[in-house]
This record gives C-alpha cells, sequence and structure tokens, in this order.
C-alpha cells in the first residue's frame, strides 16, 4: 500500500493570507502547506481521504487520472469544498463518485452542495453516491478501513486505520476503547496544529502523548499551521520516529 500525503496544512494553509512571518515567507517547499489530504493506492485501486478547497491542484500535481472512491472525515470547509471538482472523475469514469460519510456531514452536503442533489439537475454538476460511514470496518477494494471515532472539540469526527497505517486529524480527543483499534500498526500521520494548546486540536505535546500510547514504529505529523515552525527546523527538534510531514512525502506501507 503506498500513502501520498496530498497536504499537511490547517484549514487556512500556509502560507497564509497576508501574512508575512518567517513560516509562511519561507522558500522551502516543504514549508508549502496545502490543506490537509492523503491518498491511498493499492493495486489499481485508489482512494483520496478528504477534499478541501486544494482538491484540484493536488491532483494535478500528481497526475491522478482515476478515483474510486473519498472518505470525509467531517464536514467543515477546508475537507469537502474540493467535491465539485470530481466532475471530470465523474466523465472519464462515466458514473457517480463514492463518497462516504456519515449521516451528519451526508446531511450538510445536501445543503451545501444543494445544486448536486436538485431533482432537474444542471448539466453537468457533479455526481456522487454518499454511503454511510459508520464504525464498523469495510474495504474499498483491497483497501480495508476501520473507522476510528475521534473528537474536533465537541464535534465527532472520524479518523481510519488501513491495515498497519493509521491517518487521525482534526481531534483533540480520543477515548481509550479507540485507541484500541490502533494498536499494532507501523505508521500513523496525526495532527498537530502548533506547540501550544488549541481548543480542539492536538498540539505538539498532546500528539507526542498520544503517539507514545498507540506505540507506532514512525509518526509523521500534518495539519500543521505557520506557527509550528518551518519544517527544518522542527525536523531538529523531533526525535527520529516522529517527524514533520510535508506535500508530496510518499509512504510505504
Amino acid at each position: 500500500m503506498r500513502v501520498t500525503l496530498l497536504g499537511t496544512g490547517t484549514s487556512q494553509g500556509v502560507p497564509v493570507i497576508a501574512c508575512k512571518c518567517d513560516v509562511c515567507r519561507s522558500i522551502d517547499s516543504k514549508d508549502k502547506r496545502l490543506r490537509s489530504a492523503i491518498m491511498i493506492e493499492d493495486g489499481s485501486t485508489r482512494i483520496v481521504v478528504d477534499v478541501g478547497p486544494d482538491f484540484r491542484q493536488q491532483m494535478l500535481r500528481h497526475e491522478v487520472d482515476d478515483l474510486d472512491a473519498i472518505l470525509l472525515t467531517h464536514e467543515h470547509a477546508d475537507h469537502i469544498f474540493g467535491l465539485d471538482d470530481i466532475r471530470s472523475f465523474n466523465w472519464l469514469r462515466k458514473s457517480p463518485m463514492d463518497v462516504y460519510c456519515e449521516p451528519r456531514v451526508q446531511k450538510n452536503l445536501r445543503s451545501i452542495f444543494n445544486y448536486v442533489f436538485d431533482t432537474n439537475k444542471y448539466p453537468g454538476t457533479p455526481q456522487m453516491d454518499l454511503i454511510d460511514l459508520t464504525g464498523r470496518a469495510f474495504k474499498i477494494g483491497p483497501i480495508p478501513v476501520i473507522p476510528i471515532r475521534v473528537y474536533h472539540y465537541k464535534l465527532p469526527v472520524y479518523g481510519f486505520r488501513f491495515g498497519k497505517f493509521a491517518y487521525l486529524t482534526d481531534f483533540n480527543l480520543i477515548e481509550d476503547g479507540e485507541v484500541e483499534k490502533l494498536v499494532g500498526i507501523d505508521t500513523l500521520v496525526i495532527c498537530a496544529l502548533r506547540k501550544s494548546p488549541h481548543i480542539s486540536h492536538l498540539n505538539l505535546a498532546g500528539a507526542k502523548e498520544l503517539i507514545g500510547r498507540i506505540a507506532p514504529r514512525r509518526s509523521f505529523l500534518t495539519h500543521m499551521s505557520h506557527e509550528m515552525g518551518k519544517h527544518a527546523e522542527l525536523t531538529e527538534e523531533l526525535p527520529s520516529d516522529i517527524q514533520p510531514g510535508y506535500d508530496g512525502l510518499v509512504l510505504e506501507i
């Protein structure tokens, strides 16, 4: 299985509009962070977790010419606003896109993208089949999926385990029973917004504490704001088994 970090930034991305901090002005490509998303490939099966406003750019950057399904962690703008751009995949596959999300998220999608679900659709609108996401394990082709319930402040969202790999973003609370579902993974990608505490995201200390509980062989940080600092400096600060992720990083699982 091959995992590509499509984006490792926060809802604003990095650089942030109009910001003049050292991180936002950095010329290091690893300090340029699109909105957080990943792509998972196993054989001919390819899925994406979250499709934010940078989805089109991410698909073009990685020359993606086919996509089997999309998993959504939750309904915030930086995780769903790229859904309109599935139209090209609809045209190529001559079928709707399978979009896995929980019922609350589906309700929001039907409101935000109401033109997609109209009885009399405008020609050329995106086509998607909304598939219920619950806590039950399932498979997309050969890729096993175990939803992991976490909390984004008080909002329930989903992370995911795919075999020996897990992806957890946009949360600051996970219950013990869900941590147990992550035992035995090899690789973890986990959010770490910044070094200081935050009301709805893990900070660096919180991410390191949870990594210690799960004990994967290696971990990569994602959903990092400009307040986290520069990639090169953060790499030097962290132990070798915990590293900041960066856009375009490919992990062989």
